[in-house]
């Protein structure tokens, strides 16, 4: 048995537009979890133009997702921070601070799509960030970082029903714990900035958290939980975060570079963080505030 999604912004998702596909594909009866927004149906098995039909549906502002229906409701929730649980990419922003903020967000860029090595590019990055003022870094967060919307949703409704919420960053702890402790994560993780005299020295704090370090924490957390793979559900947007995706039971591609998202089944384009709730079929009548 496998379970359909579909999810839009609120007010997007038309009802007839739900109710042909689930005729075409043979479904059972519609369950809105969210009129207008979300609603799903079960299915037999998974469709042979899966793609096909989420590629149209694309064109129209609407996520699809088909998963198993059992074991959908996850045990553990592991999140990157930067463009996933907040809208931007502190690096960056902190480079607009110095002055190297087109340079910067380019390197970050293509970081993130997979062309260049993270750890590599974090090093180069943060180089460029050398001298300044540490206390730029409270600037930032009170002026230029905002949350993802949906993400406190998340996290307390998951909490609400037991599960663990894990924040790990290849960015830096200045920041996620911060946003962790705010959205009520229990635990951060992130890479340190080295800080002397005042002023960010250029250095990260050697080991650096990257993509094998986001697959290390998966395996340490869930292994302490006592949980399987399929209990966990990841979430992020860069090549970095491919690994745990990929280990995950549920691994949601956000708002990913088109070169991340091609390597998930899941993949979240239009909607917000409350996307994962109704992925794992909560209706919005059940989210905690």
């Amino acid at each position: 048995m496998h379970i359909a999604t579909l999810i839009a912004k609120p007010g997007a998702l038309d009802t007839a537009l739900v109710e042909n596909l689930r005729n075409a594909w043979g479904g059972g009866a519609a369950v809105w979890l969210a009129p207008g927004e979300a609603a799903e149906f079960g299915l037999g098995a998974v469709p042979g133009n899966l793609w096909r039909v989420w590629d149209d549906l694309q064109a129209l502002g609407v996520d699809l997702a088909v998963q198993p229906a059992e074991g959908r409701r996850k045990r553990m929730l592991i999140a990157d921070m930067d463009s996933t649980m907040i809208e931007q990419e502190c690096i960056d922003e902190l480079a607009d601070e110095a002055g190297v903020g087109p340079r910067v967000a380019d390197i970050t860029a293509r970081a993130m799509n997979g062309e260049l090595d993270f750890e590599g590019a974090l090093r180069e990055r943060v180089g460029l960030l050398k001298g300044l003022e540490a206390g730029v870094i409270e600037k930032v967060l009170a002026e230029r970082i905002s949350f993802m919307p949906g993400g406190q949703a998340l996290v307390a409704t998951m909490k609400a029903q037991g599960a663990y919420a894990v924040l790990v960053s290849g960015g830096f702890t200045a920041f996620a714990e911060r946003v962790a402790a705010a959205l009520g994560f229990d635990e951060a993780r992130a890479n340190v900035l080295e800080i002397g005299g005042g002023k960010l020295t250029g250095r990260v704090v050697e080991p650096i958290l990257g993509r094998a370090a986001k697959v290390a924490t998966l395996e340490e957390v869930r292994t302490r939980l006592g949980l399987g793979y399929d209990a966990v559900m990841a979430v992020g947007d860069g090549a970095n975060d491919l690994g745990m995706l990929g280990l995950a039971g549920a691994g949601v591609a956000l708002h990913a570079k088109p070169s991340v998202a091609a390597q998930c089944d899941i993949r979240v384009n239009h909607s917000d963080l409350t996307a994962l709730l109704y992925l794992q079929g909560y209706a919005r009548s059940d989210f905690v505030a």
